[in-house]
């Protein structure tokens, strides 16, 4: 088997993702995804990447890999790892494919067959445009649906837990600090939005007790005191975990965090690689290990990263708040690590814009996700996303 083709797929609606396809010449293909700067990505995915993996066999997919390393842009998360990552989430589904397996038995098998997961409380517009996770970007009040999640817990975050029950999920994760972080530049926050973005706590266990665990996200924008002050508030309210308080550009900073803060430090779906897990996991501060299988390397890094995170005895959990392939692949990766925790999912997503987007969705029932059976990583596009007006394609051949 031979690659003779890398495609990608943009479309401006969804002007933050990209797909890549890689075929071959047996007519077999892996579907690849990942999320922020698409254009920036399918640069370098053609520029660079395809001419390394043309003519390659990806069935020596540790092989494929080792070609695409460059000689800068390893250290983050940048638009190389997004590339590579959306590459190897591809080659393994093209794997998976060629075995005829789903990628969870492709990977060695399962640990389990349903993993429970949390609500990111996001609504149905969040993140689509190219503002990324700032707030002008949470398009709140603009609902296409019952699952306007984000509005949600910033207005009456206790009937919105009511009804996260009513559907079996049993946590949830909000970020109410980000207003005051983006006003401040994450260096102070008053007395009113302090009260503010606490309320939405407040009304949780009010609202359904302790039969919801909160986990809050901080999304990298505070300082190191200012993080440390808002653990010390949060603390009454027994939170589930805080996640990435503060950029790591120095993730032993996290040690000094650990000492105001009483509940598991989750990081961090911006880190890339094992030697930034690695510099993580020694603070000794680790709670869980938060991976992005689009962001961290793929599919291959991720495995390596959980590996190493089971020998420091710390659970996994896989980010998701992207596209549907990340989805997927993230749950068949959490039904095969021993120490997958729970995985996140979006309801406003795959109620939502997935199935506008592709087939084959893993189901959320009664709080838990299961996969279908198909091989590889289970998603397909719909074939008309190739023919909207809005798409761009691009495409590198293998010259004969």
């Amino acid at each position: 088997m031979t690659i003779t083709a890398i495609k990608t797929l943009r479309l401006d609606e969804f002007a933050n993702i990209i797909w890549v396809v890689v075929e071959t010449d047996e007519g077999l293909f892996g579907l690849g995804e990942t999320f922020f700067g698409a254009s920036a990505v399918e640069a370098y995915i053609h520029d660079w990447c395809a001419p390394r993996l043309l003519g390659k066999n990806p069935m020596h997919l540790q092989d494929c890999i080792n070609q695409l390393g460059d000689y800068i842009g390893w250290r983050g998360a940048g638009v190389e790892t997004r590339a590579y990552s959306a590459l190897d989430i591809a080659l393994w589904d093209l794997f998976a494919k060629t075995i005829k397996l789903p990628l969870a038995d492709a990977l060695g098998g399962r640990s389990r067959n349903a993993i429970r997961t949390y609500n990111t409380c996001a609504g149905y517009k969040y993140v689509r445009n190219s503002e990324g996770q700032s707030v002008k970007n949470w398009n709140t009040g603009e609902s296409d649906g019952p699952y306007e999640d984000l509005e949600a817990f910033l207005t009456d975050a206790g009937t919105l837990a009511t009804s996260l029950l009513d559907d079996g999920i049993t946590a949830m994760k909000i970020w109410p600090f980000d207003i005051a972080a983006e006003r401040s530049g994450g260096l102070d926050i008053t007395t009113q939005e302090l009260r503010t973005a606490l309320k939405p706590f407040e009304q949780i266990r009010d609202a359904v007790g302790y039969e919801m665990d909160i986990m809050v996200e901080f999304h990298s924008l505070w300082s190191l005191p200012m993080a440390k002050r808002l653990a010390q508030e949060l603390v009454p309210f027994k939170t589930y975990w805080h996640e990435d308080p503060f950029r790591l550009d120095t993730p032993g900073d996290l040690a000094e965090y650990a000492t105001a803060c009483k509940t598991w430090i989750c990081a961090s779906e911006t880190l890339n690689g094992t030697a930034a897990f690695r510099a993580y996991l020694e603070t000794g501060a680790a709670g869980v290990v938060m991976l992005d299988l689009s962001w961290c390397g793929g599919v291959t890094e991720a495995r390596k990263i959980a590996g190493m995170a089971e020998a420091y005895k710390v659970p996994v959990a896989p980010h998701d708040c992207t596209g549907p392939v990340v989805y997927a692949a993230s749950c068949h990766l959490s039904m095969h690590l021993k120490n997958a925790l729970i995985q996140e999912s979006v309801r406003a997503f795959y109620t939502g814009w997935y199935p506008e987007l592709a087939q084959g969705i893993p189901s959320v029932e009664g709080g838990m996700i299961k996969l279908n059976q198909a091989h590889g990583h289970g998603i397909e596009l719909k074939e008309e996303l190739w023919s909207r007006d809005d798409a761009t394609i691009r495409r590198t051949e293998l010259l004969q």
